[in-house]
């Protein structure tokens, strides 16, 4: 799960990050009061979307306006924030349709001197918190990781020790810090490693980390993402949410305990086990067309999970064909067969539809499919099944 910028720098301003002083606008009139509270004659008016490249992005209808503005008095917070909100931003990572802005964060100015990068993430290979740095802040890390690799500094946490002095010193000397903003850089990476694992975070990145002219370190953007397995334990960080800035297809899959990810393809594909959904779209692809999802429907397949898959698959106008490939361990064939035939049943099907079972009481399940009158094709192996699906997605093209 992830939030905006604004809430993740109230959750690392709670652990001790410094950050520069600032509040959320819904209207262009509270962006102008907010700006007559802060302190200083400049401000910066930043549109909150789950999308970075924002200050590159460009307005639909403004080519000339990026989502990350500069300002210099309330009156003009105000006008631009009329440029601002309810307006479409388009930037790299939103793809061509862009995302509605409906909030702006307003944030006081600040003189600077250099811009660091700093994130923190999971590292599976080492299995340990890990600390991404460089002395290229506001920049694309990938960019800079293609280009000056060696300018990329990493630091593995050990669990039990947790961030050591050496390794602050380390890292701040490599950054190009010294004198007291060494000892800051420490107490803002521990502060940041702290939130990290208190709150069971998959992600903090704060890009860039500023050096004032003043001689301070601030956070003047961050982002954070949260494990969503762990949100149980965290209410408070689950009622910061925006549903507004997801698919809507994954919102509805996740009321349902259902993994799903919408991709570009045109072969929806309904699975039980991530391991056997990456294989099931690896050969799709082997057969020359591209899955319309990744969907995991676990391993209890019950039928109002199969009914709300079917639902959430047929909904998107990019599927031309289904694919279910289950195989029935915990879940018996014919339990699944079921379920698939009540779901198409309530959902409807007007789209080829393949099925292959495999595992317990799969004679079952297969004798259930052929009998129940649905235009469905049963499959022997996942390689018959993919080249039938294939094979009728075109058929259907031609017609």
């Amino acid at each position: 799960m992830n939030i905006h910028e604004y809430q993740a720098k109230a959750i690392l301003k709670s652990f001790g990050v410094p950050v520069p002083q600032g509040h959320v606008a819904h209207s262009p009139v509270e962006a102008k009061e907010i700006a007559k509270s802060l302190p200083g004659d400049v401000f910066v008016l930043k549109a909150q979307i789950h999308a970075g490249g924002r200050g590159a992005g460009q307005f639909v209808g403004e080519p000339a306006s990026g989502g990350v503005r500069i300002v210099r008095s309330a009156a003009e917070a105000e006008r631009v924030a009329c440029e601002m909100i309810d307006r479409v931003l388009v930037t790299r990572q939103t793809g061509p349709a862009g995302r509605l802005v409906r909030r702006l964060y307003v944030e006081a100015g600040c003189a600077i001197a250099r811009e660091l990068y700093l994130s923190l993430l999971i590292d599976r290979e080492s299995r340990s918190l890990v600390i991404v740095a460089s002395p290229d802040g506001g920049m694309d890390i990938e960019d800079v990781a293609a280009r000056t690799p060696e300018r990329i500094l990493r630091v593995s946490i050990d669990a039990g020790l947790g961030f050591m002095d050496y390794q602050a010193r380390n890292l701040a000397v490599g950054l190009g810090l010294s004198g007291r903003l060494i000892q800051s850089f420490a107490a803002l990476v521990r502060a940041a490693c702290k939130a990290f694992v208190q709150l069971d975070a998959a992600l903090i990145e704060i890009n860039p980390l500023v050096v004032t002219e003043g001689g301070e370190l601030l956070a003047l953007d961050a982002k954070m993402g949260f494990d969503d397995n762990a949100l149980f334990r965290h209410s408070d960080i689950e009622e910061l949410r925006d549903e507004n800035e997801e698919d809507p297809r994954e919102v509805e899959a996740s009321r349902f305990g259902l993994s799903y990810v919408g991709l570009e393809g045109s072969i929806g594909c309904m699975v039980n086990g991530a391991g056997l959904a990456m294989a099931t779209m690896d050969i799709i692809h082997a057969r020359g067309e591209a899955p319309a999802n990744f969907l995991d429907v676990g391993g209890g397949a019950t039928r109002e999970r199969v009914t709300a898959a079917f639902r959430i698959l047929l909904a998107d106008p990019q599927v031309e064909g289904v694919l279910v490939n289950i195989f029935g361990g915990i879940m018996r064939c014919d339990l699944i067969a079921q379920a698939v035939i009540a779901a198409c049943g309530d959902v409807g099907l007007g789209v080829p539809l393949v099925v292959r079972l495999a595992g317990t009481n799969v004679e079952e399940g297969q004798a259930l499919l052929q009998a129940s009158g649905l235009p469905v094709t049963v499959a022997q192996d996942l390689g018959d099944a993919a080249s039938k699906i294939v094979a009728a997605v075109r058929a259907r093209r031609t017609v």
